[in-house]
């Protein structure tokens, strides 16, 4: 597999107008140096489903990434749009990743029911939502970044058998 290219797109009202210092999207970028990756683009946009959904559209078809992360925006408050942003922009749905952070998460507090993050596919650009609390994506992460690379394998048509070698193993 060659390197992964990733995209990190923060969700934050505040973040986006410079009163608030995000500290999730440098968590993502923390985790994602721990296997063979490259952030090729980052940015930071309001809670705006039209904003986020035209950043993830525009990312996504452009062909330089992989994968994106984005963070914040998935719980019940009013302007919590990012998983309605992200299903807008996505042609198929990749239930098992959200389903995996939230029974991860779930071990660690049950406030992990409420969140609505979701995954899916644009295109060969893999999409996944995360919260917003620094701890929360380095949860996350752990339990879903070994597996990336082996499904961007197969989103680009690199793999076709799925194999338990597949599955990358993370560089302590």
């Amino acid at each position: 597999m060659a390197m992964l290219n990733a995209g990190i797109l923060t969700i934050s009202d505040k973040g986006s107008q410079g009163r608030r210092q995000d500290k999730s999207g440098p968590v993502i970028r923390e985790e994602l140096e721990r296997i063979d990756s490259n952030v090729v683009d980052y940015d930071i946009v309001p809670d705006e489903k039209d904003v986020i959904a035209a950043r993830l559209a525009r990312w996504a078809d452009g062909g330089k990434m992989d994968v994106i992360f984005t963070t914040g925006g998935t719980g019940l408050a009013v302007r919590d749009v990012t998983p309605e942003a992200t299903l807008a922009v996505i042609d198929r749905n990749v239930p098992g990743i959200a389903e995996a952070m939230r029974a991860r998460s779930l071990e660690k507090t049950p406030m992990a029911m409420l969140s609505r993050a979701v995954a899916g596919l644009r295109g060969k650009c893999l999409i996944v939502n995360l919260p917003g609390s620094p701890r929360a994506v380095r949860e996350c992460l752990e339990v879903i970044l070994p597996t990336v690379p082996h499904a961007v394998e197969i989103i680009k048509g690199e793999v076709t058998e799925h194999t338990v070698q597949g599955a990358r193993v993370i560089k302590e």
